[in-house]
């Protein structure tokens, strides 16, 4: 899924996303860039993020 469907349909997702330093939620490549290939193109560890982005989710 897409950064910037992920961040639209759970908006409670972008404080996790700026906490692991990955602000590109808001820029042109985020409808079509996923959360691996963003975290991956940023240096950022996939899986902390996706823990993360779960549990704000279940939240």
């Amino acid at each position: 899924m897409p950064i910037g469907d992920v961040v639209q349909k759970y908006p409670q997702t972008i404080e996790v996303f700026l906490r692991h330093g990955l602000m590109c939620f808001g820029c042109a490549i985020a409808r079509f860039e996923n959360v691996e290939q963003g975290a991956m193109a940023h240096g950022i560890d996939v899986d902390a993020l996706m823990k993360d982005l779960n549990a704000a989710v279940a939240a």
